[in-house]
């Protein structure tokens, strides 16, 4: 299956963020920590290649740990200034601020040099759907003056947000992009909740996930699901849909349900802490 969204207003949106662009000293990025580069859209580096980058690996604390720390290399050695966090918890914006303070500090020199005294840094919020831009805005201001929501699209327009004296932040709409060059960025948009479920197969999306799960997580499937390694999928499937009573009329295994179930433990990280990507 190709999957591929890329709803009309996506288009508005990125002609937008060109124009605000102008306004911005930094661009703070939220990447998934599940996905690091698929949930990166190239569109973005493209906008914003002459400004000053901070990359934020938001939901790291569904992600592996060892994963997490080999992604912060990986985007600090590319010149990128990387932050791991999870954006529900207020306790880890410290060290956002000071990443923003360092990614910002030429321009702050430049502007002192110049008698520019006390401008705030103007940065602008950019991610793909559902990664938690509004989530981070309200947990950095420390209160709620962006709307949030756990599916994609909640964030239709611009908005600027002060959070101090230093720092004023643009939020943004999550967009993605025309076209997917390699077909495991869709599906691994899919499996996170970058898409919108009602035009995916959810069986095929459960199917893909304990693919990628055998390849180096199987123990969480059987420590959550009671589940033995099967040969195909559906084997896999059937075991859940047992062991978790997800059965039809005549006890009947219900595939369908444990694949939406699987999705959504996985999703919320009552799986385990689980990437998907390497550097």
């Amino acid at each position: 299956m190709q999957y591929q969204w890329y709803p009309g207003h996506m288009t508005k949106a990125k002609r937008q963020m060109q124009e605000d662009m102008k306004l911005v000293d930094l661009v703070i990025e939220l990447v998934d920590a599940r996905i690091p580069r698929s949930s990166r859209n190239p569109d973005i580096n493209e906008l914003g290649k002459n400004k000053a980058r901070i990359v934020l690996l938001n939901k790291a604390d569904l992600a592996d740990e060892e994963m997490n720390r080999e992604w912060i290399s990986y985007f600090s050695d590319s010149g990128c200034f990387a932050v791991k966090l999870d954006a529900r918890s207020r306790s880890g914006m410290r060290p956002v601020q000071t990443a923003i303070q360092e990614a910002c500090k030429e321009k702050m020199e430049r502007d002192r040099k110049r008698g520019i005294l006390n401008r705030p840094v103007r940065a602008m919020v950019v991610g793909i759907p559902n990664v938690g831009k509004s989530t981070f805005i309200n947990s950095f201001a420390g209160r709620a003056c962006a709307k949030t929501g756990n599916r994609p699209g909640v964030t239709k327009g611009k908005q600027w947000i002060r959070l101090n004296k230093n720092v004023e932040l643009l939020d943004t709409p999550g967009i993605l992009w025309p076209k997917f060059e390699d077909p495991s960025v869709g599906l691994h948009l899919a499996l996170i909740g970058s898409m919108n479920d009602q035009l995916l197969d959810v069986m095929e999306l459960a199917s893909e996930l304990i693919k990628r799960l055998y390849g180096g997580y199987e123990g969480l499937l059987t420590e959550r699901y009671g589940v033995e390694r099967g040969g195909e999928t559906a084997e896999t499937l059937g075991q859940i849909a047992v062991n978790r009573r997800c059965l039809k009329k005549g006890g009947e295994p219900d595939l369908e349900k444990a694949a939406s179930l699987l999705l959504e433990d996985f999703r919320s990280g009552r799986l385990g802490r689980i990437t998907l990507e390497m550097p």
